[in-house]
């Protein structure tokens, strides 16, 4: 019980010294570069003279306000299904997603929209951000309830910079295509969060084992988070693409492959349940797998019969990973992936991106016709055909694993720094460390959460 209080001290000092530190930071550079794009800019909009209708903000507005609940909504509820870890699963994914919507814009900016020496911001750039943002808070998934939140700001930290890097690369160097974000976002976020969760390894877990499931009410909660993002997804997938056919077909795709999904994992999960019942983790997670899937092809001629079958190979491949791959994954792999992003995000990015290959290397001229031009711009120049095309993709997705991969190491090390303090094994998918909780002067008194005292069973 000694260093009890000198812990908690150091939980006192820790997080509002980080967020005041990261927050000037961000102010001063934005006080420096960035400013309001021709849109935005009251001075350049009015000298161009165009109608108010012709502004973007009437466009875009509406797909980044449900890109928005999403991050925000139905990220944090998603993860709101362990019994005692509610107030972090929503908290957290508050403060990881406000602070990346400022750092990202910064990063974003200075990779992408730099003119004149200056980031250049509007409603676009809130869009992308959001993105990023959605990055983030795939790998707070996988060491959800396992991390305190000045280890999580450092961690959002470094992945934004390598998502901004990743994206650079991907997006303008390679000229791969990607709007919905099967590689830069999901691929790119589940496997950053799973290298670092192997790095994080915890192997006297077990000493939490009672407070890692679920109960009645949380996994509720947790079928908000769901609904909120099954219904936004189509917007989320299209509020990068171009406007009109593009966005149009990329939602649609979107849309039915999110239905298909829904199906192919409410009969894997009856068929593979005991006594063929159905597994709420399956239904709140596997449903979504059909809008990570399409998320690269989804501006492409899918065609809605091939969004139909890629949402539903989607949706049964996530339920059989959470049904036979998680286990596996931390047996012999020593991978501790709390909301199986494994599942959810990584296996239908991958089936995602290697969809858009195969889609890219059958585009024609006749297929697509005068929009040819706007999906693959490089085809319809002549300076790539599909085939060339379609391997870009393929190193597209090769050069996202190995950013991930590096970064989740990185990433990694930087969180077992001792000063940061994570919680101990004993203490995780607490919200009592970190929160107040209601009622807990009663439940201390019964003893239930003896701080910072060793597990008697260690």
């Amino acid at each position: 019980m000694a260093g009890s209080p000198r812990r908690a001290e150091g939980r006192r000092l820790q997080l509002p010294l980080l967020c005041l530190l990261l927050q000037g930071a961000t102010a001063i550079l934005f006080a420096a570069f960035v400013r309001y794009n021709p849109e935005t800019d009251a001075a350049l909009w009015h000298w161009g003279n165009h109608s108010h209708a012709d502004n973007e903000f009437y466009f875009r507005y509406p797909s980044f306000q449900d890109v928005h609940a999403m991050v925000f909504v139905g990220f944090g509820f998603l993860m709101a299904f362990l019994q005692r870890y509610g107030f972090s699963s929503v908290g957290f994914t508050f403060l990881l997603a406000a602070f990346a919507l400022q750092w990202s814009t910064l990063i974003q900016g200075f990779l992408h929209s730099m003119h004149g020496g200056r980031i250049r911001v509007g409603v676009q750039s809130m869009v992308n951000a959001d993105f990023c943002a959605g990055a983030v808070l795939i790998s707070f998934g996988a060491v959800l309830g396992r991390t305190g939140p000045a280890q999580l700001l450092l961690m959002a930290l470094l992945e934004t910079v390598l998502f901004g890097i990743n994206e650079f690369v991907l997006l303008s160097l390679l000229g791969v295509k990607d709007a919905g974000g099967s590689m830069t976002i999901h691929t790119f976020g589940a496997y950053f969060g799973l290298v670092l969760s192997r790095v994080l390894y915890r192997p006297q877990l077990e000493k939490s084992k009672h407070r890692q499931g679920s109960i009645y009410h949380s996994d509720l909660f947790a079928m908000i988070g769901t609904i909120f993002l099954w219904v936004f997804w189509p917007s989320f997938n299209s509020a990068p693409t171009v406007l009109g056919d593009g966005q149009h077909r990329t939602a649609l795709n979107t849309y039915y492959s999110l239905t298909a999904s829904t199906l192919g994992t409410f009969a894997l999960s009856a068929l593979v349940g005991e006594r063929g019942r159905l597994d709420m983790v399956h239904i709140q997670n596997a449903a979504l797998a059909g809008g990570v899937v399409v998320g690269t092809a989804g501006e492409m001629m899918l065609t809605p019969f091939g969004a139909l079958a890629a949402g539903f190979l989607a949706g049964t491949v996530s339920t059989l990973g959470y049904k036979f791959f998680t286990p596996i994954l931390e047996a012999k792999f020593k991978v501790q992936d709390t909301c199986g992003v494994h599942n959810l995000h990584g296996m239908p990015g991958v089936l995602g991106a290697l969809l858009g290959v195969l889609v890219a290397g059958l585009a024609t001229h006749e297929a697509y016709g005068e929009g040819l031009d706007s999906v693959f711009p490089l085809v319809a120049a002549g300076r790539r055909t599909a085939t060339s095309q379609a391997i870009y993709q393929l190193f597209g997705l090769l050069v996202t694993l190995t950013f991930a991969s590096v970064g989740g190491g990185l990433g990694g090390l930087l969180l077992k720094l001792p000063f940061l303090g994570s919680p101990a094994d004993s203490q995780c998918y607490e919200d009592q460390v970190y929160w107040e909780v209601p009622g807990e002067q009663e439940e201390e008194a019964q003893g239930p959460l003896r701080a910072e005292e060793p597990d008697s069973r260690a």
